[in-house]
């Protein structure tokens, strides 16, 4: 049997062009202005009535003076809120789309500095539903800027919430609110003082039409390994040999969700850090400071799984806090790869599944 196989990469004839042509027509006329455009405007010119000849002259200086009216405004056309009839690909549900990133200075309170004014990253997105074809992106920003202006708490940022659900007409949605904040600490024995900034973000998500709050810290500190300070000191004790135990700048993200009717303070969480391990890093150092940090990492030394069962011990003990997960990244000076633990309390952050470059977010970069 002859299989003849048409040449896909030859030089198609005319008559392949004049067919190909004549099909393009017959689509072009029956279909929807918005779907033309969505495959190509230039489409238009094998409509029917459509004159080459008569074809405008096009202006090509920008029209200063043109104002839109709402007639005007009525007739743009709108390709995100089209017919389904315009979606690409498998038409499925999408969980989260949105916008990630954008900027704009938030007011915040905090419990020892009264209220802060700082620049936030924002995050929002919505649930679409099978058959829809997108959303309205600058509908989650002007819904946000409405309450930008006010000072900051999760009651507003339920407000922005319920306006851009309302707005686009989604089931579930979700706000992501994440800055750096600016903490004044004082150095172990000098006495001077200095900024300490923590990443911290508010997370508020409506699943289901369940609602629930979730503040994430990163907390960084210093860990000096308990198994090469023991080691250094049989060096020191048994060879009077001179040796040092590595330690290294370490990051633990925890991921607290705030159960209902409780105020858990950014500095609440914060100093929970610091009872759970007290090896903070260090902003303002002189040389008896530098000495008793030296002292403080000795008698704290630490593996990452100590770490964070002891953040655990402090969340769990606290009433204000619901499900946590705590995620601890040690980058050794030792080795040439990072020792990593994640602990999770109930099912909210509980997953067999991690992003594969989830501790690459935890590095410090100062």
């Amino acid at each position: 049997m002859t299989i003849h196989t048409p040449k896909i990469d030859g030089e198609p004839t005319r008559a392949e062009a004049e067919a190909a042509l004549a099909v393009l027509r017959r689509w072009a006329t029956q279909a929807e202005g918005q779907e033309i455009d969505a495959l190509d405007s230039a489409l238009t010119q094998l409509t029917a009535g459509f004159d080459p000849a008569g074809y405008p002259a096009l202006a090509r200086e920008y029209p200063e003076e043109f104002a839109v009216d709402p007639v005007y405004k009525a007739s743009l056309p709108d390709l995100q809120n089209g017919p389904s009839s315009l979606i690409r690909g498998a038409q499925r549900a999408i969980q989260h789309v949105g916008i990630s990133n954008f900027r704009l200075p938030i007011q915040y309170h905090s419990r020892d500095s009264g209220d802060l004014a700082l620049e936030t990253s924002v995050t929002g997105t919505v649930s679409l539903e099978a058959d829809k074809k997108g959303i309205n992106m600058s509908r989650i920003m002007r819904s946000f800027y409405v309450h930008a202006d006010k000072t900051f708490s999760f009651e507003v940022i339920e407000a922005a919430l319920d306006d851009y659900k309302a707005d686009l007409g989604s089931f579930d949605a979700r706000i992501n609110m994440a800055f750096r904040f600016p903490v004044k600490v004082e150095s172990l024995r000098s006495g001077l003082k200095g900024y300490q900034y923590y990443d911290i973000a508010l997370e508020l998500f409506e699943v289901e039409g369940v609602r629930r709050k979730v503040m994430h810290l990163d907390y960084v500190y210093s860990s000096t390994c308990p198994c090469s300070l023991e080691l250094s000191e049989h060096a020191r004790r048994e060879r009077g040999q001179l040796a040092t135990p590595h330690s290294q700048r370490s990051v633990a993200r925890l991921s607290v969700e705030l159960n209902p009717g409780k105020c858990l303070w950014f500095e609440d969480l914060i100093d929970m850090c610091r009872r759970a391990v007290p090896t903070e890093t260090q902003v303002m150092v002189k040389r008896e400071d530098e000495q008793a940090f030296a002292e403080l990492n000795a008698a704290n030394p630490i593996f990452v799984e100590d770490a964070a069962r002891l953040f655990a011990e402090q969340l769990q003990e606290d009433d204000r806090i619901g499900d946590y997960r705590i995620i601890a990244s040690h980058q050794e000076s030792l080795h040439s790869h990072d020792a990593v633990s994640v602990l999770t309390e109930g099912t909210l952050f509980a997953s067999e599944s991690l992003d594969p470059k989830l501790f690459q977010t935890l590095f410090h970069v100062g």
